[in-house]
């Protein structure tokens, strides 16, 4: 079978592609259809928090499956009540909350922008530049990169964005009619930014004083990857919603937004998921939690990624700008575009995302070990020597 032909032939052309065509994983491997290996540093794009196949997923899923596939929240499920428990046990903040399941991080947003609606009564959000929140008209909405947002204008209205870190400005923007301020405590697509704390602890005292609701998008930061179960811990900033995804799930496809419970119930019918909070899905979230609570993988992503971003200093090339990250979540800031380098490395049998034109992402499995982290380094190392002379960057200084 030609993989490559036929999904040329068929596939809706949305997703841009590399050649390599992946048939099997296992841990921090990926494995092409012709036998090479490769070590998975986009981890999924964030997703194989645990590794690919996790044995304690797999083994979850498959117990479920046996018994029970698909049960709507119309009906009430063990599984359900399992893994809504659990979640709340790890939430940060001395507070109850009340937990909305999904399918996705982009469902999640879109979720948490209409409870920030139905809660203050207010339309206007304001997100930060260089944010990525999904691609779902809502979500889309509270994305800064005009390249995504301008074919499918007019957007959601109600939306503005103020410069990432700027106090100031989000200051000056947040008004009366301001339902909530959504921002990533670690801009991921953006280009690996993490948030200033007194950014944060602003815009919590912001919002507070005047009324609007604080979201923070952990899609990407959550479920331990940047070296606390959530990112928001290490600010000290406790938002009002948290949006959960990409890692909850080990693989299999699972979201969240979980609001305060002394605000009720939101009224039934105000929201839904036909698929949100079924067995399977909340199965794989309760092996990963349960794994995460057993090993100390969240320790040794704040560990290991110290030690990561040490090692990555230490390369000696005029094409490094900047390295930045919190966790295992890693951006190394190029003066080149980063598409080049990213395929030099795939010819070295190391996987790894771009954020934004000119900045090299690293996501690994946070099971991954110092002589992973190793052999990604010298990738990229040899990477970027062997690359051309440098030239400016679309995106010199981080801006899009």
């Amino acid at each position: 079978m030609d993989i490559r032909a036929i999904e040329r032939r068929y596939t809706s052309g949305v997703y841009p592609k590399r050649d390599l065509a992946l048939i099997g994983g296992e841990g921090v491997y990926v494995w092409d259809a012709e036998g090479h290996r490769y070590l998975d540093a986009t981890g999924g794009q964030g997703v194989a928090l645990l590794g690919h196949n996790p044995p304690a997923v797999r083994a979850a899923l498959r117990e479920q499956m046996d018994r029970l596939m698909i049960c709507p929240e119309i009906f009430y499920n063990d599984r359900r009540a399992e893994l809504l428990e659990a979640l709340q046990g790890i939430l940060p903040g001395r507070r109850a909350w009340r937990i909305f399941l999904c399918n996705s991080g982009t469902e999640a947003v879109e979720a948490a922008i209409k409870f920030a609606r139905w809660r203050t009564g207010r339309r206007e959000i304001i997100a930060a530049r260089r944010a990525f929140h999904g691609r779902t008209m809502g979500a889309l909405s509270a994305t800064w990169n005009p390249a995504y947002r301008q074919p499918f204008e007019p957007l959601v209205p109600g939306f503005r964005h103020i410069p990432f870190n700027d106090i100031a400005a989000l200051e000056a923007a947040i008004g009366p009619e301001t339902a909530a301020v959504i921002l990533e405590p670690v801009q991921g697509e953006g280009g690996v930014w993490p948030a200033d704390p007194a950014f944060l602890q602003a815009a919590r005292k912001l919002c507070d004083d005047r009324g609007a609701l604080l979201i923070f998008d952990e899609v990407q930061t959550g479920f331990g990857r940047t070296g606390r179960w959530f990112a928001a811990e290490h600010y000290g900033v406790l938002p009002d919603i948290f949006a959960m995804g990409k890692g909850m799930g080990g693989g299999f496809p699972i979201g969240a937004v979980a609001f305060p419970a002394d605000w009720g119930p939101l009224s039934p019918g105000a929201h839904g998921s036909t698929f949100g909070g079924n067995p399977m899905a909340c199965a794989a979230a309760l092996a990963v939690i349960e794994t995460l609570q057993r090993e100390p993988l969240i320790e040794r992503a704040a560990h290991l990624g110290a030690l990561f971003q040490e090692r990555l200093r230490q390369i000696r090339s005029p094409l490094v700008r900047e390295i930045r990250g919190l966790g295992l979540m890693i951006g190394v800031a190029l003066r080149v575009r980063a598409t080049p380098i990213l395929r030099r490395m795939m010819e070295e049998g190391v996987l790894a995302l771009p954020a934004g034109p000119d900045v090299v992402r690293f996501l690994p499995p946070l099971i991954v070990e110092t002589h992973h982290l190793e052999q990604i380094a010298n990738a990229l190392e040899r990477a970027l020597h062997e690359s051309a002379t440098p030239v400016p960057s679309a995106v010199e200084g981080g801006e899009e």
